[in-house]
């Protein structure tokens, strides 16, 4: 009798030594496969995504760089060229370029509110630099970067022109038919901020979410 099982046993040997290698072979690879991370926490989609904010980063303060850069070699060129000297038509009545000192917010309005412009300029400076750290959408890097570069020229006339530090006059000199003087800040304020308009109504927020209401 056990002569006979163990003839009768004998074929499925193999195949219960193949199991148990399967198995093994198994074991051998599923710790590899568990020791990844799934997408979603800090592991590789976390490496991943810092890459990609740093970018963002990059871009937001080479936009605010540019537009920064702009605003004051025309300003410069404005005070040298332009001042105390006739204004210069571009198209006809439409358009023309004339120095003007403002001493208010973009567009000349409220002149006798210098000082606290000054400070909302400096405040909103701060607010985009702290929200640069959670920062993965291209277009409010851009958006962002407008604001910031206008901000910061805007402010560099508060800070250093005459008639003194926190109570400086802006230079202003894009002039348009029936429309308040303003300069290459003020445009970069504007457009940044219709941008971040378009943003929000499309769900679109800074860390890249997009989000429907």
């Amino acid at each position: 009798m056990a002569e006979a099982e163990r003839i009768i046993g004998t074929p499925d040997t193999p195949d219960a030594d193949r199991d148990g290698q399967d198995r093994d072979e198994r074991d051998q690879v599923r710790p590899d496969r568990g020791g990844q991370e799934p997408a979603g926490t800090d592991g590789t989609a976390a490496e991943t995504g810092r890459p990609r904010g740093k970018r963002r980063i990059a871009v937001l303060f080479a936009v605010a760089v540019v537009a920064y850069l702009l605003d004051l070699v025309s300003k410069m060129i404005v005070v040298a060229e332009l001042e105390h000297h006739e204004p210069v038509e571009i198209i006809g009545d439409w358009l023309r370029f004339e120095a003007i000192r403002n001493a208010g917010a973009a567009f000349g309005f409220g002149e006798a509110f210098t000082v606290i412009f000054t400070v909302i300029a400096a405040a909103v400076i701060m607010v985009i630099i702290r929200l640069a750290r959670k920062l993965y959408s291209l277009p409010w890097a851009i958006a962002l970067g407008l604001l910031l570069g206008g901000a910061l020229g805007n402010l560099t006339d508060r800070i250093f022109r005459s008639p003194g530090v926190f109570k400086g006059a802006v230079v202003d000199f894009i002039a348009p038919k029936h429309f308040a003087v303003f300069n290459l800040a003020d445009s970069a304020i504007v457009c940044g901020g219709i941008l971040i308009v378009l943003l929000s109504f499309r769900g679109l927020d800074p860390d890249g979410t997009v989000h429907k209401d």
